[in-house]
């Protein structure tokens, strides 16, 4: 099962000062690095009062110089508000500094005030995605493309070969047809298993085999504890914060096409009811892995959640990996010895 480290370093008022977050971050990716973790997940959104990362190749950069093994992902650059060409750039410098551990996905976006500073529509989006894949897929391999007649290829090379894996997020057929044509996987935003065979379909149609499907997490923070109850009254404003923040953005965007757990709520007690913010105990939090590993899910640590105070969230990883991933391991040792 795949483990992740999720940073979007949003920094409400009331939560820890931002400079102070960055830090902790960076050391944060380090030592998760150093204990194994599979995946280091990097997200982008605009304009956001809370400090919402708005550049996460930058940030990936210092994560990339501080780590060794894990895949670094940029889960998801909104693709219609960048130029194609420079997001190859930024891409290929990580991939270099990173030693080749980059995975880059690209969505459609969804927040109109976003798309506004930019000078773009949400109307928009389809058609500038429509050039931009193809563009953006074609230059992280190396090969030549052409803007406005001028021919070039973008530089450096990839470590990877033929390029870093490139990831199609959405929840609409084009988006399954998309990642087909032009990437080497696909993120489904929805847990709609026809979109998964519409892609798969359209791989083999293609003559290909379908690239690896990645699954959304069940859980955007997964908190580990001693005493859960106590601890919701310490991760509660974060947790709220977070899903109200993303709830307004829903809302704003009003697109039928949007899949999303995420809506206003009034208090802790309906943010918690939600689901998406797990505080459990140690053995709660490898029955969550047992359950999350048989719907192939991946397991999601956000230990920075909304500003929350790094010295919890330091406990919190401390028990992942010191208590938590060692018995989810036994575990799954005696399971496959039983099995044999």
């Amino acid at each position: 099962m795949e483990t992740i480290i999720r940073f979007d370093m949003r920094g409400p008022d009331f939560g820890t000062p931002m400079p102070e977050l960055y830090r902790e971050a960076l050391a944060m990716a380090e030592y998760a690095d150093a204990q194994g973790i599979d995946v280091i997940l990097l997200t982008e959104h605009h304009g956001s009062d809370d400090g919402y990362c708005p550049a996460p190749t930058v940030l990936a950069g210092g994560m990339a110089a501080r780590s060794e093994r894990a895949r670094i992902r940029l889960s998801s650059v909104v693709l219609p508000l960048h130029d194609p060409v420079a997001v190859a750039e930024q891409a290929l410098v990580l991939d270099q500094m990173s030693n080749g551990r980059v995975d880059l996905m690209v969505a459609a976006g969804y927040v109109p005030s976003e798309f506004a500073m930019f000078g773009r529509s949400l109307k928009q989006r389809a058609r500038i995605l429509d050039e931009a894949v193809p563009l953006l897929a074609a230059a992280l391999a190396g090969q030549e493309i052409s803007v406005a007649d001028h021919r070039f290829r973008v530089t450096p090379s990839s470590v990877q070969k033929p390029r870093p894996p490139l990831y199609v997020a959405g929840a609409v057929a084009a988006t399954a047809r998309r990642a087909a044509r032009f990437a080497d996987g696909f993120c489904p935003m929805t847990p709609d298993l026809e979109l998964r065979e519409l892609y798969r379909s359209e791989c083999r149609a293609l003559g290909r085999e379908p690239g690896r499907i990645l699954s959304v997490p069940m859980a955007v923070f997964v908190h580990v504890v001693d005493d859960p109850e106590r601890a919701w009254e310490q991760v509660g404003p974060h947790a709220l914060h977070d899903l109200n923040s993303y709830g307004r953005w829903a809302m704003e965007s009003a697109d039928p096409s949007l899949k999303t757990p995420f809506a206003p709520v009034v208090d802790v007690a309906a943010a918690k009811a939600v689901g998406l913010y797990r505080v459990v105990t140690v053995d709660e939090c490898v029955q969550l892995m047992n359950e999350h590993e048989a719907l192939d899910q991946p397991i999601v640590l956000t230990p920075l959640l909304a500003g929350l105070d790094p010295e919890l969230a330091w406990e919190s990883l401390r028990l992942f990996f010191d208590q938590v991933m060692p018995a989810y391991r036994e575990q799954a040792g005696a399971s496959a010895l039983a099995s044999t």
